[in-house]
C-alpha cells in the first residue's frame, strides 16, 4: 500500500533503505539530506558512500539492493493490514519529531495521520500501577484529551493503556507509539484498544511490519513518543523504568517533563517524585499542564477547538458525538445576559453527572464559548 504522496516505487526505495543492516537512524538521516532521495542514495557508488562515512558493509549492503525482495515483501503487509509509510520528507511526517537528535528516516502507521498535526502530550508510567497510579492517568488523560490535547503513550499495559483508553472514552484524540510492527497486537489483552486507536486514533512505528516486541526495542521507541510530544507527563514510575528514560529524553529534545506527585511509600512514586525535586513540574491537574505550553501550542488548540465548535451549526445532518452533544446541552441551557449556577444547571440537566457537566463547562470556556463568573455562575459569550 503506496503512501499517498509516494508512489509504489518511491515506498519500494524508502523501506529498501529502512531494511539496510547497520543503517541507524543518524546515518540515514545524514544520506537523506546530502542524496535529497533514497533512488539517489541507491544509484550512489561505493566510493561515494563510503566518502560519507559509510562502513564498508553498510555501503555494498546500499549498492548490491540485497533490501529490495525484502521491501516488496513488507508493502505486501502493509496492504494486507491497511497500513502505510510517512518518510520523514513528507509534510505529515511529526513536525516536532524531525529536529531531534536521532528521527527515524520512516514512520509505518495504521489509522488517522492528520493526528500527526495535533499538539500532543505523553503520558507515560509503570507496566504495574497503582489504584492511585491508574485514577491520576485516566483523569488527566481525559481532561487533556477534552481541553483538546492528544494523548501519547507506549499502549503497553498500565499507565499507557489506561491513557489511551480514556482518551477514546471522551472523544479525544490518542497516538500510539509502538515497540513492534503496527501489524501486530501487544500486549495481547489490548485487542480491543488496538482496534479502537486503529478505528479512531493513530498507531505509529519505525519498526517494520511484522517486528517482534524485543525488549530492546522499547528504550528506542520512548525517543519518538517523546521527540513527537510537547511535553511528558509521568505518572508511576519506579527508579530503574521506562519513565525515567523517556523524561530524560524529553530533557535532551528540550520538551517540558511534567511528574504526578506519589506516596512516598511506594516505590512506584521513586521516578517522578525524584523528577520533581530535580525540576519538573508538578502536575495537579490538566491546567498545570496546559498552562506550561508554548503561546503557539495554546493558540492551535484553541483555534482547533473552536473551529470544532463551530461544526454544531454547519453539520447538524451528522450525528453528535457524546462531547459534543454535551456541549450542545449545555450551551442551550446557559444564557448571554443571565448567569445560571453550577447547582441550577445541573438540576437542569438531570441526565448528565456532575463530573461530565464539570468536564463539558471546562471544554466550552477552553473555546471561548463560556464564561465563569464568580461564585461558580456561568454565561454564554456573545
Amino acid at each position: 500500500m503506496a503512501s499517498a504522496l509516494i508512489s509504489d516505487d518511491e515506498l519500494a526505495h524508502w523501506l529498501a533503505l529502512r531494511l539496510i543492516p547497520g543503517l541507524g537512524p543518524r546515518t540515514s538521516a545524514k544520506l537523506i539530506e546530502r542524496y535529497k532521495t533514497p533512488l539517489k542514495i541507491f544509484r550512489a557508488s561505493l566510493s561515494e558512500l563510503e566518502a560519507e562515512g559509510i562502513s564498508g558493509s553498510t555501503a555494498r549492503s546500499i549498492t548490491s539492493g540485497c533490501t529490495f525482495d525484502d521491501a516488496v515483501d513488507q508493502q505486501h503487509k502493509m496492504m494486507e493490514s491497511g497500513a502505510g509509510f510517512l518518510p520523514i520528507t513528507d509534510p505529515r511526517y511529526p513536525k516536532r519529531l524531525r529536529p531531534i537528535y536521532d528521527p527515524t528516516h520512516g514512520l509505518f502507521y495504521r489509522g488517522n495521520t492528520d493526528l500527526t498535526e495535533s499538539v500532543g502530550v505523553a503520558v507515560v508510567g509503570t507496566r504495574h500501577p497503582t489504584p492511585y497510579g491508574l485514577a491520576a492517568a485516566e483523569r488527566l488523560a481525559a481532561d487533556l484529551a477534552t481541553a483538546g490535547i492528544a494523548i501519547v503513550s507506549g499502549m503497553a499495559r498500565g499507565i499507557d493503556s489506561a491513557a489511551h483508553k480514556a482518551a477514546l472514552a471522551w472523544g479525544g484524540e490518542t497516538v500510539a507509539v509502538f515497540g513492534c510492527g503496527v501489524d501486530l497486537i501487544y500486549p495481547q489483552e489490548n485487542k480491543k484498544l488496538y482496534a479502537d486507536i486503529a478505528d479512531k486514533g493513530l498507531m505509529i512505528s519505525e519498526f517494520p511490519m511484522s517486528s517482534p516486541a524485543f525488549p530492546q526495542n522499547f528504550p528506542i521507541r520512548n525517543r519518538i513518543i517523546s521527540g513527537m510530544s510537547a511535553g511528558v507527563l509521568i505518572v508511576e514510575g519506579a527508579q530503574y523504568s521506562g519513565s525515567t528514560i523517556t523524561a530524560r529524553l524529553a530533557l535532551d529534545h528540550g520538551r517540558e517533563v511534567f511528574a504526578v506527585p506519589g506516596n512516598i511509600t511506594s516505590k512506584m512514586s521513586w521516578a517522578p517524585n525524584l523528577l520533581i525535586k530535580q525540576g519538573a513540574k508538578l502536575i495537579q491537574d490538566w491546567n498545570d499542564v496546559f498552562n506550561d505550553l508554548s503561546p503557539e501550542d495554546r493558540r492551535f488548540i484553541a483555534a482547533k477547538k473552536a473551529g470544532q465548535a463551530g461544526g454544531y451549526a454547519k453539520q447538524t445532518s451528522l450525528p453528535l458525538t457524546p462531547q459534543e452533544g454535551l456541549n450542545k446541552a449545555i450551551l442551550d441551557c446557559l444564557q448571554v445576559d443571565t448567569a445560571i449556577h453550577i447547582d441550577d444547571l445541573m438540576a437542569t440537566m438531570e441526565n448528565y453527572s456532575s463530573s461530565e457537566l464539570i468536564a463539558g463547562l471546562f471544554d466550552l470556556e477552553m473555546q471561548g464559548m463560556v464564561k465563569q463568573l464568580p461564585g461558580k455562575n456561568f454565561v454564554k459569550v456573545w
